[in-house]
C-alpha cells in the first residue's frame, strides 16, 4: 500500500493548561517583521512594522483588517513569495526563506491550468510534492483529495467545464492533495455566491477539524472568521498597522451555522469585532496604542458575555452549553 495514503491525521494541540511544549504553542513564529516600500524623495512606506504572532499546531487563525493594513502582504512572507524587509518567520523550527510545499496557498482566484482536468491540475500538484512516486500512486492520492472535497464524478472535467464554486474546490484539493504542514488562505471564497461560499466553508472547517491542519487565512467578512477561527488577530489600520490584540473564539468547536447565532458568545464577539473593524482600529492608528502595549505580546481578548447571553444561558440552564 502507498505509503502517501490517506491524508495524514495531525495531531490536534493539548487542551490550555495541559502543558504543551514551545513548539505546540508556536508552530509558526512571526517575529518582529515589517513590510517597507521605496517612496518618492528617498523616503520608504511603512506597510506594519514589529509584528509579532505566534501561531499554534492545528489552530485556525484569521486575521481581519481594513485594506492597505497588509494582510496579504503578511500571508506571502508566510508562503515565501514576499521577504520581509525586517525580522523573520520560523515555521516548525525552520526560517522560511522562500516558497515551499510544505506550505500551500489558496489564492482568490483558482489559478487552475486550463488544460487539464481536475484528476490533471491536482495529480500536477501530488506529483510536484513527490516527484518518484509512481502514477498510479499520484492518481490515488490526487483522486481522495478530490472526493474529500465532494467533487468524485468530476475527475475529468476541464475548469471550462465548472463552476466558480467547483473550481475553488479543485483549489482546495489541490492545496490538501500535497500534504502541507500550513495552509494560507488569502479570501479564497469572497467572489462567491453567498450560498456557495457558505457550502465551502462548511467544506473547510469541516476538512480542517477531521485532519488537525494549521490554518492562517485573511478575510474581510466578519461572520466568515467567527465561524472559522480559533483566534481573530485585529490589525489597526495602514500604514504602519499593528496587531492590535488576538481574540479568542468563545464558541464551541463544533458550530452549526444554522444555530451559531443562538450560541452564548455570538453576539459579544460579533459586536466586538465590529467596534473594531467601524472605529477602534482607525483610532488606534490616528492617537497610538495605548499605554503599556507590547507589539511582542499583543492583548489576547475573550470578549465578555452580553446580557442577552447571559439571560439566554440563565433560561436554558447548562445544556446550551453543550450545543
Amino acid at each position: 500500500m502507498s505509503t502517501l495514503l490517506p491524508f495524514a491525521r495531525r495531531p490536534r494541540p493539548a487542551p490550555a493548561g495541559a502543558g504543551r511544549a514551545p513548539s505546540a504553542e508556536r508552530f509558526i513564529s512571526i517575529e518582529g517583521i515589517a513590510r517597507r516600500y521605496p517612496a518618492p524623495g528617498g523616503r520608504a512606506t511603512t506597510i506594519f512594522e514589529n509584528l509579532w504572532l505566534p501561531v499554534r499546531r492545528g489552530e485556525f487563525v484569521c486575521m481581519v483588517g481594513h485594506s492597505g493594513c497588509g494582510k496579504t502582504t503578511v500571508l506571502n512572507i508566510l508562503a515565501g513569495l514576499d521577504a520581509p524587509s525586517e525580522g523573520t518567520v520560523i515555521v516548525d523550527g525552520q526560517a522560511i526563506g522562500g516558497p515551499s510545499l510544505d506550505r500551500a496557498v489558496i489564492f482568490q482566484g483558482h489559478a487552475l491550468l486550463p488544460w487539464r482536468s481536475v484528476l490533471g491540475n491536482v495529480a500536477y500538484a501530488v506529483s510536484s510534492r513527490w516527484p518518484r512516486a509512481k502514477r498510479a500512486e499520484v492518481e490515488a492520492r490526487a483522486r481522495k483529495a478530490i472526493a474529500t472535497v465532494g467533487l468524485a464524478g468530476s475527475e475529468h472535467k476541464r475548469p471550462a467545464e465548472l463552476s466558480g464554486g467547483m473550481k475553488q474546490r479543485v483549489g482546495i484539493a489541490r492545496a490538501l492533495s500535497i500534504d502541507p504542514k500550513i495552509l494560507l488562505m488569502d479570501e479564497p471564497f469572497s467572489a462567491l455566491d453567498a450560498l456557495t461560499r457558505g457550502t465551502l466553508q462548511d467544506e473547510v472547517r469541516r476538512i480542517c477539524i477531521e485532519t488537525g491542519q494549521t490554518v492562517f487565512m485573511i478575510t474581510h467578512d466578519v461572520d466568515e472568521a467567527i465561524y472559522l477561527a480559533d483566534r481573530i488577530v485585529l490589525m489597526t489600520n495602514g500604514p504602519e498597522a499593528k496587531v492590535a490584540e488576538i481574540v479568542e473564539n468563545p464558541l464551541p468547536k463544533a458550530r452549526d451555522r444554522t444555530q451559531l447565532h443562538h450560541a452564548p458568545g455570538y453576539y459579544a464577539l460579533r459586536n466586538h469585532l465590529m467596534d473594531f473593524l467601524v472605529t477602534r482600529s482607525k483610532t488606534l492608528r490616528d492617537e497610538g496604542m495605548p499605554a503599556g502595549y507590547d507589539p511582542r505580546r499583543p492583548p489576547v481578548i475573550r470578549p465578555a458575555l452580553s446580557e442577552a447571553d447571559a439571560a439566554a444561558i440563565a433560561g436554558a440552564g447548562p445544556d446550551i452549553l453543550r450545543a
